[in-house]
C-alpha cells in the first residue's frame, strides 16, 4: 500500500468516525450511502467498520435510547476492599445486564450501570451481586435526566448543548424486538435492515420508518457508530455529584446540562451515607483537559461553593451497550 493509499485510509477512519456518530444513513444501501459522502467504495466502508469494531473504537452502529423509553437502570456503587477489587468487578462484569463497571477514585470504588427489561429482574441481579460478593450495593435510581449525550467530536473543542425539558414517549411493546435489534446493531452487511425485516416478518420501509420515527420522537437519541471514548483519544474522565438543596436542583441541572463539555446530566435519588442528588460527567483527553472542562462548567451553572465531590475514573472493567429490550442471558 503506498503512503497516499496510508494517508487517504487514516482520512477516512477519521471521518467515519466523527461523522458516523449521528445521521446513519435510514435507507436499503446504508454504507454505500455513506461510501459515496465519504468518496469510498461500499466494501471500503463495511471493511472500516469492521476494523474499527475489532479493535474496539466503536462498540456497535445502533441506536442510543432516551432515557425511560423502555425497560429499567439504575447506577450502583460499592465500597470494596481494595484487595478484592479486581475479583469482585469480575462477578459484577459476569452479570450481562451491566454494562459499563469502572473503578473511581472514591472510598465507594466501584460504579456501574446495571439495566434490563424491567425493574423486577435488576432487583434479582442485584440481590444475586451482593450475594456472590458478600457486599452491599447502593442503587441510585434516576430521577429526571438533563442532557444524555455521549457523541464525541474528535476535531472541534466542546460545545453547549440543550438541556431535556420533555419525556418521550416509551417504545410500544409490539415493537420490542426491532427496538432490541436496534440496541444490538446492524450487521455489517450490504442490506442490514434488509436482513432485520426479514427477521421481523415485515417490509425493510416498515422497519426504516418505525427507527425514523423514534429519532423524530426523541425516543432514539440518535442512530450511528458508538464510539468508546478511550479507544478514540477520551483517555480520562470525571464524574462529579452536587449536594443541592431539592427545590433548586433542577434549575441548576437544566442549566449545567447546557455547558460544553458536558455530556451526562441528571438527578438521582439520595441514597442512606450518599447525600448528593446532581450528578455530570465531563470527557476529556487528559485529566487537566477535563478538570479545566469542569471547572468552567461550574462556574457558567452557578455551582461554584455548592457542596460537591470529583471522581475520576481508574480501571473501565466493561462498557458495552445497554440491554433494554434484549434479555440478559
Amino acid at each position: 500500500m503506498t503512503g497516499r493509499d496510508v494517508t487517504s485510509l487514516h482520512r477516512l477512519n477519521e471521518r467515519l468516525l466523527n461523522e458516523g456518530q449521528r445521521g446513519f444513513p435510514l435507507v436499503e444501501r446504508p454504507f454505500q450511502a455513506l461510501a459515496e459522502r465519504f468518496g469510498s467504495t461500499e466494501a471500503e466502508i463495511l471493511r472500516t467498520c469492521a476494523d474499527e469494531l475489532a479493535r474496539g473504537a466503536i462498540s456497535r452502529i445502533g441506536g442510543v435510547w432516551a432515557p425511560g423509553v423502555g425497560g429499567a437502570a439504575l447506577l450502583c456503587a460499592m465500597a470494596v476492599p481494595p484487595e478484592r477489587l479486581e475479583a469482585v468487578a469480575a462477578l459484577v462484569s459476569a452479570h450481562a445486564g451491566v454494562n459499563h463497571n469502572y473503578e473511581r477514585e472514591h472510598q465507594l470504588n466501584l460504579w456501574f450501570v446495571i439495566t434490563g427489561t424491567g425493574a423486577e429482574s435488576l432487583d434479582e441481579a442485584l440481590a444475586t451481586i451482593e450475594a456472590e460478593t458478600g457486599l452491599p450495593v447502593i442503587r441510585l435510581k434516576m430521577v429526571r435526566p438533563y442532557r444524555i449525550d455521549l457523541g464525541f467530536d474528535l476535531h472541534r473543542p466542546a460545545k453547549g448543548g440543550s438541556a431535556i425539558q420533555r419525556r418521550p414517549p416509551r417504545v410500544d411493546a409490539a415493537d420490542y424486538a426491532l427496538a432490541g435489534l436496534v440496541e444490538a446493531g446492524v450487521p455489517l452487511v450490504p442490506e442490514p435492515f434488509a436482513e432485520w425485516a426479514r427477521g421481523l416478518g415485515c417490509s425493510t420501509a416498515d422497519v426504516l420508518a418505525r427507527i425514523q420515527a423514534w429519532l423524530d420522537a426523541g425516543t432514539l437519541r440518535r442512530f450511528g457508530l458508538v464510539v468508546r471514548h478511550h479507544e478514540v483519544g477520551f483517555g480520562a474522565n470525571a464524574m462529579t455529584v452536587f449536594d443541592i438543596d431539592d427545590a433548586r436542583v433542577d434549575a441548576f441541572g437544566e442549566r449545567l446540562a447546557t455547558q460544553p463539555g458536558i455530556t451526562l446530566c441528571y438527578r438521582r435519588e439520595r441514597a442512606e451515607g450518599w447525600r448528593y442528588n446532581l450528578y455530570c460527567m465531563v470527557h476529556g483527553r487528559s485529566r487537566d483537559e477535563t478538570l479545566a472542562l469542569l471547572q468552567a462548567a461550574i462556574d457558567g451553572a452557578g455551582l461554584t461553593g455548592q457542596p460537591r465531590q470529583t471522581l475520576f475514573s481508574r480501571r473501565r472493567f466493561k462498557q458495552t451497550g445497554a440491554r433494554y429490550f434484549r434479555c440478559a442471558t
